[in-house]
């Protein structure tokens, strides 16, 4: 399920893919002129928090009645989500800008009837902006100040109480919620449509106002003070790390591998001495793509220069020779001779291309265990 080229750093690196060239780069200038347009525009969405949490808080229960019936409609027939939007637009929108802007009122004589028609006695009502230094200007910046303070403090409340779960600095409490919620998605993928989600909406939905209402508060406040919540909490936890304690064995030794390397020495003839050239990950053999078209093997001059795959690091202290010929066999390397016993060299046969040196070169392997990224 996990790509195995996957590493830590590509989750670091998701940050910055949000940057978008075609953007302006950051400015204080800019910072600042877009932060008090935004400020002088976003006393709406103030408007709109202030009436759901009033709404949640019972300050009017004729309107909190109001929202508790449209809710068991839409519980019981979800269709009527399309005409929210609209019904919405044309309540809170369209009514009161027209009842602003009404003809102009009955004539006192008796033989004039009221009339609908005429010219209206008031402008349209347009959004504007507020004046920069105006009270709503600074009413706005409380506002988004406490909104920043309540977005922060929620952020890092559910970071205090997710993170440990999710993150595996607990292997197996964080095993456990996975395979739980594993399973949990395989039983709901199975069987969802066999639950009443209209009524499981509405019951906890009506809950939820329940809990709000003035009347229930001093018992909640009463019990919360109590402990009895926390207390109830700590006794879950608890239990669930005791099973994924003893439900989950994570002793297994750390992932490791074997690497290997290539020592080639070189010599101009065969009356000449071999000459030690390089530690290289390829063998360099005679039929080697970069060996016939002329290139020259890279690598590096010393051992103390051979470092483990990123990621890794090595287990053994020391490299060991490879005193199998396996290797030779496995890459189906043809044009060489194997040395069988002693330092286990392979050399290249005889009759090497004109204006070519003459190869040697054998297998070096050592052990390499994961790093653990704390």
């Amino acid at each position: 399920m996990i790509p195995t080229e996957y590493t830590a750093e590509h989750y670091a690196e998701a940050a910055e893919k949000r940057r978008n060239e075609s953007r302006p780069p950051f400015s204080i200038a800019t910072m600042g002129s877009n932060f008090r347009r935004f400020n002088a525009r976003v006393g709406v969405v103030f408007v709109l928090q202030h009436r759901l949490i009033r709404l949640l808080q019972w300050k009017t229960p004729s309107h909190t009645y109001a929202f508790l019936a449209i809710y068991f409609f839409i519980c019981l027939d979800p269709s009527l989500l399309a005409a929210l939007p609209f019904i919405s637009l044309l309540l809170f929108l369209m009514v009161p800008t027209f009842i602003a802007r009404p003809p102009p009122p009955p004539s006192a004589l008796p033989s004039e009837p009221y009339s609908a028609h005429g010219q209206s006695i008031a402008p349209p009502i347009e959004v504007k902006p507020v004046a920069e230094l105006s009270r709503e200007f600074f009413r706005n910046l409380r506002d988004l100040q406490n909104t920043m303070d309540d977005f922060s403090n929620a952020h890092d409340a559910l970071i205090r109480k997710i993170g440990p779960l999710t993150n595996f600095s607990d292997e197996r409490l964080s095993s456990g919620v996975y395979c739980f919620f594993l399973a949990l998605s395989a039983l709901l993928f199975l069987t969802a449509r066999l639950f009443p989600w209209r009524l499981i909406f509405l019951y906890h939905g009506y809950l939820l106002f329940a809990l709000t209402h003035p009347t229930l508060q001093p018992y909640l406040l009463r019990s919360a003070s109590a402990g009895s919540f926390a207390a109830k909490e700590k006794i879950l936890a608890s239990r669930f790390q005791n099973f994924t304690d003893n439900a989950f064995i994570l002793d297994d030794p750390p992932e490791t591998r074997e690497i290997e390397i290539f020592e080639l020495q070189r010599r101009d003839s065969p009356s000449s001495e071999w000459i030690p050239w390089l530690f290289s990950t390829s063998p360099y053999e005679p039929l080697c793509s970069s060996r016939i078209a002329g290139q020259r093997p890279t690598g590096t001059r010393f051992f103390e220069d051979v470092h483990p795959p990123e990621g890794w690091e090595f287990r053994g202290k020391k490299w060991e020779v490879d005193l199998g010929t396996e290797w030779v066999q496995e890459r189906c390397i043809t044009g060489v001779e194997v040395e069988t016993e002693g330092e286990r060299w392979v050399f290249d046969l005889e009759g090497v291309r004109e204006g070519e040196y003459e190869w040697k070169r054998r297998r070096w392997v050592r052990e390499v265990v994961r790093k653990v990224l704390v």
